[in-house]
């Protein structure tokens, strides 16, 4: 394959993959991270002109907000804010802060706090839709606020309203909104997955997977199988896919799962998907076919050497980036083929921006990785000042020029663009 042709047909790939879009990366402006894993759930930023290299001690810092409560949610930003969730005193708690200074907006009570396992505090990001923001608490309480002011405009219960089981760890999605639905995994036997209006919180479906699937640590995405629109999630016997417009099961896709923890988000393009899991596990392909009677899933490849945690993979051109337990690894999307491998940070999450990963160590030290498939390429390290102490498991987001990093009460913002 010459170099010119896989130069486009990497461009063609990376356009196909935009079938993936949802309402949310739609209305989504430059410079917004207004969702879990960003525009498109993807973990890519679109933004260009940041900076190639970082100075030994790390980017300017902007602004740092404290008070924002115990948790490990990950922060979205839209609208000019930033957006989180965690334990405030006795209460879980959505939060706005102003996006230029760091500022408190609002901050609005959603359910009781609760003593999980693995740590206290909220896990899923709140998901930015326009006017409306849509936040999970890790109880299955689901509200629906008011962008600008955080008021209540409708909520419900996974456990209670759909008969959903929390797992051990606590309800740790982030919801998805597409078109006038938003989706979200109690994990129940009449109601493994549900559509909402997201205007009314009205029920538009609910859906019955095989096996009565409880629900898992990932969230769901949203692709269009050979025409066909689906939401696509990880569960806690596999990955399954079923039918945008009612909710019917299509298929499963087991290889990935293990029986403790599966977490990271799915990976879809060409109308093939990508899951890998942790606990001795691996990652898998697999190639999904529409059919007259729904679909199947048929293994491409599996690996060892993607035992990703939780702290999901980016698909940049042909090749996966994401951390194989502590080695950042890159393997090629369509044959499983290993690039390389590095310790770089250690075990942690990845995000991408204009031709770099931004690996964040569970431990803390964040570093700028080359995103190329020939070699490991550090392009600066640093480690960020008076740690919590606790796991910095909330993922890196790269919007409008910044880095944003929480870790439990703070969040960190940093300069990264590029004079």
């Amino acid at each position: 394959m010459t170099r010119r042709f896989r130069t486009v047909f990497g461009i063609a790939s990376a356009l196909a993959a935009l079938t993936t879009l949802t309402a949310v990366a739609q209305t989504a402006r430059p410079g917004e991270w207004p969702q879990w894993r960003g525009p498109d759930r993807t973990g890519l930023s679109r933004e260009t002109g940041l900076l190639k290299t970082w100075p030994a001690e790390g980017p300017r810092l902007v602004w740092k907000a404290g008070n924002l409560g115990l948790g490990y949610t990950t922060p979205s930003v839209a609208a000019g804010k930033v957006f989180g969730m965690g334990n405030r005193g006795p209460n879980e708690t959505v939060w706005a802060l102003d996006a230029a200074t760091g500022q408190d907006a609002w901050s609005t009570p959603i359910a009781s706090a609760r003593t999980v396992d693995r740590g206290d505090g909220s896990r899923g990001t709140p998901t930015v839709d326009g006017a409306n923001i849509y936040a999970l608490g890790v109880g299955g309480d689901l509200v629906c606020l008011e962008t600008a002011s955080g008021k209540l405009k409708w909520r419900k219960s996974l456990v209670t309203d759909f008969g959903g089981s929390m797992p051990g760890w606590g309800y740790s999605e982030s919801p998805l909104v597409d078109g006038d639905k938003v989706i979200v995994t109690p994990g129940g036997r009449a109601a493994t997955l549900v559509a909402l209006n997201k205007n009314t919180g009205e029920v538009a479906w609910k859906s019955q997977v095989p096996e009565g699937d409880a629900a898992h640590y990932s969230s769901a995405i949203a692709a269009n199988v050979a025409g066909q629109r689906q939401y696509i999630q990880f569960l806690r016997g596999g990955v399954v896919g079923v039918d945008a417009r009612d909710g019917k099961f299509l298929w499963r896709y087991k290889e990935p799962a293990n029986g403790t923890a599966n977490c990271s988000t799915p990976i879809f393009r060409d109308n093939m998907v990508f899951a890998a899991s942790a606990y001795g596990t691996g990652g898998g392909l697999a190639k999904l076919t529409a059919g007259p009677e729904g679909a199947t899933a048929t293994q491409v490849y599996f690996t060892k050497q993607m035992q990703n945690h939780h702290g999901g993979m980016v698909l940049v051109g042909d090749h996966l980036y994401g951390f194989d337990n502590a080695n950042l690894t890159c393997l090629n999307f369509l044959t499983g083929e290993l690039a390389w491998s590095n310790r770089s940070v250690g075990k942690g999450s990845v995000a991408y921006a204009d031709g770099h990963l931004y690996a964040r160590s569970e431990r803390g030290a964040v570093a700028l990785v080359e995103a190329t498939p020939k070699a490991y390429v550090e392009k600066g390290r640093f480690t960020p000042p008076d740690l919590s102490g606790a796991f910095t498991w909330p993922h890196p987001v790269v919007a409008g020029g910044r880095l944003y990093l929480r870790d439990q009460n703070v969040l960190l913002c940093y300069d990264i663009k590029g004079q």
